[in-house]
């Protein structure tokens, strides 16, 4: 069964405070860090932790201005540049101060998030903007936010030598909302880690490629500014 089926009730709807909540737990874990773990690979990502929360930080400014125009473009992102700053590393327009330090970094990475629960509060709930995904709604990009923040933290956790494990009803929902198909019968963060190609799941076959759906789940009305 999915979690969209689950016992034929709609899933609660993911809100700004949801990312909120996510952005300042992670936020809240990642200052435990010891500095000179930031060197270290996050997790089985090819990337070190540093470059790991310009990558998450990179991906909440950019749902930010998805949703930014007034008529948010339906076919393309946002044309910002998007650049590495060495061979491999993450393709971002945000990019942290090495001189400010894992403090710094860690702003980044709030007020990255606030740019995007601010526009979550604000947009309207008809408004869509493109995501290669799935064209999308504000709770859908808040949705995948959450998703981000969920899954690099628990990269960066192991990279940094971390215990992370967010809420359950907080995974649950993200799942309703991105991977309806998964399975409810689960523990909700296992199945997330699972969804996204992060670990293997009793039962089920292991996932080597992974993607979400973030369609919305009700057709909008008239198309307004916002």
């Amino acid at each position: 069964m999915s979690r969209s089926a689950d016992a034929g009730l709609s899933p609660s709807p993911v809100t700004a405070d949801d990312l909120d909540l996510a952005v300042r737990l992670a936020v809240a874990v990642l200052r435990e860090a010891p500095p000179a773990a930031w060197e270290s690979k996050a997790g089985s990502l090819e990337w070190d932790c540093w470059e790991t929360v310009e990558h998450l930080s990179d991906d909440l400014f950019a749902y930010a201005a998805q949703l930014g125009p007034k008529a948010p473009p339906l076919d393309r992102e946002v044309p910002f540049v998007w650049e590495s700053r060495r061979p491999g590393g993450p393709a971002n327009a945000i990019h942290a101060d090495r001189e400010a330090g894992p403090a710094g970094l860690l702003e980044v990475l709030e007020a990255s998030g606030a740019l995007l629960v601010a526009m979550v509060r604000t947009a309207s709930p008809q408004a869509r903007a493109y995501h290669a995904f799935g064209v999308s709604d504000p709770e859908g990009f808040a949705a995948m936010g959450i998703v981000e923040t969920l899954v690099h933290t628990h990269d960066l956790a192991q990279g940094l030598g971390l215990v992370w494990s967010p809420p359950a009803g907080l995974c649950a929902r993200v799942l309703a909302r991105l991977f309806p198909d998964a399975p409810s019968s689960t523990d909700a963060w296992l199945t997330l880690l699972w969804a996204t190609g992060r670990a293997e799941l009793p039962g089920y076959p292991q996932l080597t490629t992974w993607r979400w759906d973030s369609t919305p789940r009700t057709q909008p009305g008239p198309r307004h500014a916002h």
